[in-house]
């Protein structure tokens, strides 16, 4: 802990356990509250949001700012897409390869549509084209990371002076839309067409709460710890593999790829120092995807610096509603019928509110309270994250460029 200048620093040990407080808290309050239940908003969301409104106001009365070390967030991250790894089976992968080509397809048409929109709602204010297409896939689809990256390069060749602030407040704000957008969505599909699971299944994420569900044993989790910590291994060298070769990818996808190598390609048989068999879709590897993600998004969403998007809200809200708008739009009539109108494609919509402005997380973490509430689906739980955690980001890599170059 650290205080210099008006500004609070707290280290990683502190913001684990807030993320974890957070947690609990929106908990209560979504148990509390009929309506946060009924729309599958997810409970670290809840309280995510509700702590960084409380260090606003903090910051209001006294001017104090309060920053996170966020080292053991990225880890919960990397835990969390492995564990989605662990539990992908070929089968899975086999029957995920069509719907996979129709929502990346859907994507990067979406793409397109969401930097023209963003171009479009800029030339209303008189801002240049480059404030548009910050508005849009840079910040949106993009994400934070890729924001704060292109930012100076869009400042200095554009003379945005401002880039970097406009595509953090555009990343902060699409985040708080895309984790409450994707449970309304899917709810409106499921009841409108009456869907259910074609079977009940083993949770990808936590548990759906049914009776008689199998306990979880420590040595079952340590188990898939341990089954965790190898495919990382894995991940962590395929990661300087690729990167040798010159393609940059986020750690936690190559994680994934290793989590789908090893339960597909090694023997049921194979030997293991544990005496079990390998741990996918056990309910320890649930749990602990559950905890990644729940703790990943709440103390992504309670670190958030709310009042740093006051000056820029006039342009930032104009346009993040247009983004909304035909976000919906699209996931609605577009991606619902397109993934063929079932339950997994109302559980693909609810990830697709997550892609489309805020982030690969927020998608899983859509579909996690959907799928908790109405049940498992592991086809969403394959497609959404090998679009919106691989594909998305080589895409947006050519789509920035491009655009800015036209515009």
């Amino acid at each position: 802990m650290d205080f210099t200048e008006g500004t609070l620093r707290l280290g990683a040990f502190v913001a684990v356990t807030l993320g974890i407080t957070v947690l609990f808290i929106g908990k209560r309050i979504n148990a509390s509250v009929d309506l946060l239940r009924e729309l599958s908003i997810p409970e670290p969301v809840t309280g995510g949001l509700l702590l960084s409104l409380v260090f606003w106001l903090v910051y209001a009365v006294s001017g104090l700012t309060v920053e996170f070390d966020l080292a053991a967030r990225d880890v919960l991250l990397v835990y969390f897409f492995t564990t989605i790894g662990i539990n992908a089976s070929l089968r899975d992968l086999i029957e995920g390869g069509k719907p996979l080509v129709i929502l990346l397809l859907v994507t990067l048409a979406f793409m397109a549509m969401q930097n023209l929109t963003g171009i479009s709602v800029a030339s209303l204010f008189g801002l240049p084209p480059a404030v548009g297409i910050v508005g849009g896939t840079v910040s949106l689809i993009g994400g934070h990371g890729t924001a704060i990256a292109w930012g100076p390069r869009i400042a200095a060749d554009h003379g945005i002076s401002n880039a970097v602030e406009i595509g953090t407040a555009c990343a902060t704000l699409g985040l708080i839309l895309a984790s409450v957008m994707g449970g309304p969505i899917a709810k409106f599909l499921i009841t409108r067409h009456r869907l259910t699971p074609e079977r009940i299944e083993v949770q990808d994420v936590g548990s759906s709460g049914q009776a008689g569900k199998e306990p979880v044993e420590y040595l079952d989790f340590l188990d898939a710890i341990l089954a965790i910590h190898i495919s990382v291994i894995l991940g962590v060298l395929l990661n300087e593999a690729v990167g040798g070769l010159g393609l940059q990818l986020p750690l936690f996808v190559t994680c994934l790829f290793a989590g789908i190598m090893l339960t597909n390609l090694l023997p049921k048989n194979f030997p293991r120092l544990s005496g079990t068999k390998w741990p996918t879709r056990k309910p320890a590897m649930a749990l602990i995807a559950d905890i990644s993600l729940g703790s990943f998004l709440a103390m992504s969403l309670m670190s958030m610096q709310l009042w740093t998007l006051i000056e820029l809200a006039g342009p930032i809200f104009s346009i993040l509603g247009a983004q909304l708008a035909l976000a919906v739009a699209v996931d609605v009539l577009l991606v619902f019928p397109l993934m063929g109108r079932n339950y997994d494609a109302a559980v693909v919509a609810a990830g697709f509110g997550g892609i489309s402005l805020g982030s690969t997380p927020t998608a899983m973490a859509n579909m996690a309270a959907v799928t908790q509430r109405y049940g498992a689906s592991h086809l969403a739980f394959i497609v959404v994250p090998l679009v919106c955690a691989f594909f998305i980001d080589l895409a947006n890599a050519f789509a920035i460029p491009f655009f800015l170059a036209r515009f």
